[in-house]
Order: structure tokens, then C-alpha cells, then sequence
């Protein structure tokens, strides 16, 4: 038999359509990659923009280097400030510590300097012991010993020790009258209050006005 043509003058186009549809694949011209206009302008709208969806201006180079310079300026200085207290604080940690070595060196030997001093008073050290004396003393202030004590001054009870009161109207506040033991301190630290006799102004109806 013959085959029958297409009117339209494409002969076998059904068959081939019913063909290729057969075989599981869209035929050529139904094909689902094909890209026209639309197509293009859809994905392009869909494409994420490289700004992230933000206007804002990003900062150049030399914006962020000035801010990691003012960071570590920052940092610098407080390191600095650190390490200028940590100093201070040793060296004044230094110099108590050595106050506190000199000041129980130092609290010992009192009873030999009150022992010369009494044997001065009697006289009793004459010659070769009055220099070894003196240079004992010379010595112990180098070190920071430091004698207080004096008639006259004003009664201060944080480095006076009263051991005995009495009236006059010589004075007008609480004075040391008498230096019965000298005092003594080493810088900041009291190694021995001196004992001393306290006169006071009268008190009561006998007081005079002044």
C-alpha cells in the first residue's frame, strides 16, 4: 500500500511527534531548556544582586587601617599605664619591705643605745669608748634610725608615752615636761614610743581665764 500524505506537504510529522513521545523525551521543539527574551529577563531577575541588598557605602582602605591604628594606639596606652603601675608598685613593695628588715634590725639594738646613753650621762664613756660610741650612732641613723622626744613638745598620745601627770598653769595644753626614754622611729614605722612625764593646764573652778 501506499503511504498517505499530509495535506500540508510535511509528510510523517504525527508520527514522528507520537515517536519521540514514546521514547520518553519532549520532542525537539517542546524541549524545556529553549531560552527566549522571558526567560532571560526572569533569571536575571532572580540573580542576587552583589551588594547584598544594602545601599550603604562600604569604607575604603585607608578608613580602616586610621581605625586599627587608633585600636592599637588604644591598646598601646593601656599597656603602658599597666606597666607603669605594676613598677611603682614593686618599688614601693621594695621600700617596705626593706623598712620592715632595717626596722627589726634596727628595734634590737635599742637597749645598747640606751645603755650608752645612760653610761654617757654618768660620765662613763670616755676615750676610745666615746668614738666607738659615736660611730655606732652615726651608723644606726644612716640606716634610718630616727630619735624623737624633746621638753616642750605637745603631748601626742600615738608617739608619747605618759608616765606621769601633773597641773600648772605654765601651760596651756598637754606638754612633755621630762623625757624619762627617748623614742624612736624608722620612716613611717614606730619602733618605741617615748616615755615622758605630761603636765596639764588646771582644770575645774581654779582654772584662769585666758
Amino acid at each position: 500500500m501506499n503511504r498517505p500524505t499530509d495535506v500540508s506537504g510535511h509528510p510523517d510529522a504525527p508520527l514522528e511527534i507520537v515517536r519521540e513521545g514514546r521514547r520518553g523525551g519532549p520532542p525537539a521543539a517542546l524541549s524545556t531548556h529553549a531560552t527566549g527574551p522571558g526567560e532571560r529577563t526572569r533569571r536575571a531577575a532572580d540573580a542576587p544582586s552583589g551588594r547584598g541588598g544594602s545601599d550603604a557605602p562600604r569604607p575604603s582602605r585607608e578608613e580602616v587601617l586610621r581605625a586599627e591604628l587608633r585600636e592599637r594606639t588604644a591598646d598601646l596606652q593601656r599597656l603602658k599605664a599597666e606597666y607603669d603601675n605594676y613598677r611603682k608598685r614593686v618599688r614601693r613593695d621594695r621600700l617596705a619591705v626593706r623598712e620592715i628588715a632595717v626596722a627589726n634590725v634596727l628595734g634590737r639594738l635599742l637597749p645598747v643605745l640606751d645603755a650608752v646613753t645612760e653610761a654617757t650621762q654618768q660620765g662613763e664613756v670616755t676615750g676610745g669608748f666615746e668614738r666607738v660610741a659615736e660611730a655606732l650612732r652615726s651608723e644606726l641613723a644612716a640606716m634610718g634610725l630616727q630619735r624623737f622626744g624633746a621638753v616642750g613638745d605637745p603631748f601626742d598620745p600615738f608617739v608619747h608615752e605618759a608616765i606621769s601627770y601633773s597641773h600648772t598653769d605654765e601651760v596651756e595644753r598637754p606638754t612633755c615636761t621630762a623625757i624619762l626614754r627617748p623614742g624612736y622611729r624608722v620612716g613611717d614605722h614606730l619602733l618605741r614610743a617615748a616615755e615622758v612625764a605630761v603636765a596639764e593646764p588646771p582644770t575645774g573652778p581654779h582654772r584662769q581665764e585666758v
